[in-house]
């Protein structure tokens, strides 16, 4: 008889995580405010009970089901959803879970209604000395002549809320008031919101990934470039359509000083918006290279969009190691939010790689 040493099977982590959710919805093109990000929820589990001695689906339906997880005290709670409605009684799920001591995966209220409202979210980067478009909000006949326009031409135009560049197209880019009065028209009509109107920039586009684990006192700060097909007007736009059907080309960013650059803005940013445990960051340059903050998720999809492609290019990452990095980050995350100074020498140490890989910051004690 021989003897096989079989190794050993590695141990699970001894955590309790439940995966929320809300009912699937009947009508497939239901805007589904409340939700920030629409999970493979089964996808999700199937990752985590690999590593996690406890992983269930919960279905939230009624006020109860919700009380009835907070008794359950799970050691993590990983959802898309922003706040339920109770018989008009709006709950934020984030903020509701850190009155319980629960641990969660994305920011709080404050943060998610600030980056939430773009022209909101531009206002306070600026207030944080951060480079963005000037802007303006407007709505049908609020500007009824080009005399009363506060900036001047060519003009990007765009819903002040949403995601997935709902309401951007190639008639977005203005460069007269006949056509600037048609797309808030547009806007207003089919989206019923106000508009957010900006000055053009037609340099390059990047989207910079952020996952914080705060009690390993690190950031993976992972900048990408997006470039867009050309459209109907020879522009490079990231509209609706692109996105959707994937149209845009996702590479990685070689140049150093670029990169850091891309990570300070990012990380001021993101730290001015209040954001927590990841989220996004877009950027913009203009025609002399000047990156400008355009606008933040901190909800970003968690397929296999910008958000995963950050961590591919950057380190190589799979989509598993992702979703498990996300959740150790959920699990570590302080309860209390910390306040955190915007990045400055004096208070962090910046250990860079090469370009290519991930820019760590580690705070100091």
């Amino acid at each position: 008889m021989i003897a096989r040493n079989t190794p050993p099977k590695e141990r699970k982590i001894d955590k309790y995580i439940e995966i929320v959710t809300i009912p699937i919805a009947i009508n497939s093109t239901e805007d589904r405010k409340n939700v920030g990000i629409e999970l493979d929820e089964i996808a999700i589990f199937k990752i985590l009970s690999k590593s996690y001695e406890k992983v269930i689906i919960t279905i939230i339906e009624t006020k109860k089901d919700l009380e009835n997880l907070i008794s359950r005290k799970p050691d993590l709670v990983f959802s898309g959803i922003k706040y339920f409605d109770f018989d008009e009684e709006e709950i934020w799920l984030s903020d509701y879970l850190r009155e319980h001591d629960i641990y969660y995966i994305t920011s709080n209220k404050e943060a998610l209604n600030s980056e939430y409202d773009k022209d909101r979210a531009k206002e306070i980067v600026q207030l944080a000395n951060i480079n963005t478009p000037n802007f303006f909000t407007t709505q049908p006949n609020e500007h009824p002549k080009e005399s009363s326009l506060p900036i001047t031409f060519p003009l990007f135009l765009k819903p002040i809320t949403g995601e997935d560049s709902r309401g951007i197209n190639s008639d977005s880019i203005v460069f007269n008031f006949i056509n600037y009065q048609t797309k808030v028209l547009d806007i207003y009509d089919k989206l019923q919101s106000r508009t957010l109107v900006e000055n053009y920039l037609s340099g390059k586009e990047y989207s910079v990934s952020i996952l914080e684990n705060e009690s390993k006192n690190t950031l993976m700060i992972l900048p990408v470039e997006i470039i867009a097909g050309k459209n109907k007007n020879g522009h490079r736009i990231l509209d609706y359509d692109a996105k959707i059907n994937n149209l845009e080309e996702v590479i990685a960013v070689t140049d150093q000083e670029l990169h850091k650059e891309l990570c300070d803005v990012a990380i001021n940013s993101f730290r001015a918006l209040g954001g927590k445990t990841m989220g996004r960051i877009d950027i913009k340059t203009d025609v002399d290279g000047i990156l400008h903050f355009i606008e933040a998720n901190f909800m970003p999809g968690l397929g296999h969009g910008y958000f995963y492609r950050s961590f591919m290019l950057n380190e190589n990452i799979t989509y598993e190691q992702m979703i498990l990095k996300i959740a150790d980050a959920g699990l570590m995350a302080n309860t209390v939010l910390k306040k955190i100074p915007l990045v400055d020498e004096k208070i962090l140490e910046i250990d860079y790689f090469d370009a290519k890989s991930t820019l760590i910051f580690q705070a100091n004690n």
